[in-house]
């Protein structure tokens, strides 16, 4: 199955970028640890801090499942959201940190109403859940 990772702004900085909330391990280390665990699956990733670029990445649909971190676009793209429920496939939004423990703007997805299901507050391993869920089904 090839599935799509998904990371929207600022989550390029995994591993540096306030490290108490989203961790100390980069999305690069963080992916050769998934793929080592889902060798059979293919893994594609793609980040943007641009929203048309995600959205344009998201309409080439060349994958089978999707699961997408849109980053601060959760709570205020309703352009992701309309290109998420154009989507046919299986998909799963994911959050690092629990999204119900911050700020109250945080706390709002407009986006996950078009996805399957959704991980937040389980850090990274938010990922690897995701991945299970959609190979498994």
């Amino acid at each position: 199955m090839k599935v799509l990772i998904v990371n929207g702004p600022n989550l390029n900085l995994l591993g540096t970028r306030e490290p108490e909330i989203y961790g100390a391990i980069s999305m690069e280390d963080y992916l050769k640890n998934l793929r080592s665990q889902f060798p059979s699956d293919e893994l594609d990733y793609y980040q943007s801090n641009i929203e048309g670029e995600i959205i344009n990445r998201l309409q080439q649909d060349d994958f089978d499942a999707l699961v997408i971190n849109p980053g601060a676009f959760t709570h205020y793209s309703y352009a992701i959201a309309d290109c998420l429920k154009n989507i046919g496939k299986p998909k799963v939004e994911v959050h690092i940190s629990n999204i119900y423990k911050r700020e109250e703007f945080r706390q709002k997805s407009v986006t996950a109403a078009n996805t399957d299901a959704v991980l937040s507050g389980f850090g990274m391993d938010g990922y690897r859940l995701a991945l299970f869920s959609l190979v498994s089904a």
